[in-house]
């Protein structure tokens, strides 16, 4: 059976509610997302994309746009969790399940072929992106989390492409930055892409297991499969024309539309 993609994309946010609905520079944001699924979809082949929503509304949408959705469970409060509920609603047993944020217009396609192209030549438990900072990168990453501290997230990765962990932190910390600035135009930092794909197995198993203790610490969900001794592979991706973390208030959609401004509008019609 071929993989899926799926996109959750609830109506109900607490800050944004309807967001999926909302335009950005014309398009709806659930329009967005899907263009970039579907992008992805046909250059990998053999994989499907479906919408998980928790309203009519939005499921009305996106089948107006041609693609296919399911109503999950409202109470369902993560993405992956939505996706695990869209995989079974549609009755499908996919090898591989991708989980691309519905809230993140600016997920480069190119992004996903990448980590499913990796997952199925590896068939590595969980595959997801990231990318290394060069030292302007870094330096804005520290500044952004001077005013919040939680934003971006940075992976520690082995020889072996294996995410050893993932931190809110800025791992590693360099004893001997200066020289290592001196050396070359990328830091060691590899900041993390929020962009999975899942083994079915891995999906299914992350879902049964409660909240594990660094997870709860650290409010990064994928630290539970860690915990749980499953390989997650890190794999090195450049950046995305337009970064920007998702859309959830007011002022992220007039950033969106103001980078859109700035750098050109990276839309491609599904039709």
């Amino acid at each position: 059976m071929a993989d899926l993609i799926v996109i959750p994309a609830r109506y109900g946010s607490t800050r944004l509610p309807g967001k999926p609905l909302l335009p950005i520079a014309g398009r709806m944001l659930i329009e967005r997302v899907a263009s970039i699924a579907t992008l992805a979809a046909r250059d990998l082949g053999d994989i499907d994309v479906l919408v998980a929503t928790d309203d009519h509304r939005i499921r009305d949408a996106v089948t107006g746009l041609g693609l296919d959705a399911v109503i999950t469970d409202p109470e369902i409060s993560s993405g992956s969790g939505r996706a695990l509920a869209a995989m079974r609603e549609a009755g499908r047993t996919p090898d591989f399940v991708v989980n691309l944020q519905g809230d993140a217009p600016f997920t480069a396609p190119a992004h996903v072929v990448e980590i499913v192209r990796h997952a199925r030549a590896a068939r590595a438990d969980v595959t997801t992106p990231v990318v290394q900072l060069d030292w302007a990168r870094l330096d804005a990453m520290r500044a952004h989390k001077q005013s919040t501290p939680a934003s971006g997230t940075t992976c520690i990765r082995g020889p072996d492409g294996r995410a050893l962990w993932f931190s809110k932190a800025v791992l590693p910390f360099m004893r001997k930055e200066a020289a290592l600035r001196e050396a070359g135009p990328l830091s060691p930092v590899l900041q993390h892409i929020g962009l999975y794909c899942y083994a079915r197995a891995a999906l299914e198993a992350f879902e049964a297991a409660p909240v594990s203790h660094y997870e709860a610490i650290e409010g990064l969900e994928q630290l539970r499969l860690l915990e749980l001794g499953f390989r997650i592979d890190a794999v090195i991706v450049p950046p995305a024309t337009i970064t920007m973390s998702g859309v959830d208030s007011p002022a992220d959609v007039a950033r969106a539309e103001q980078l859109i401004a700035s750098h050109g509008d990276p839309f491609v019609a599904l039709a």
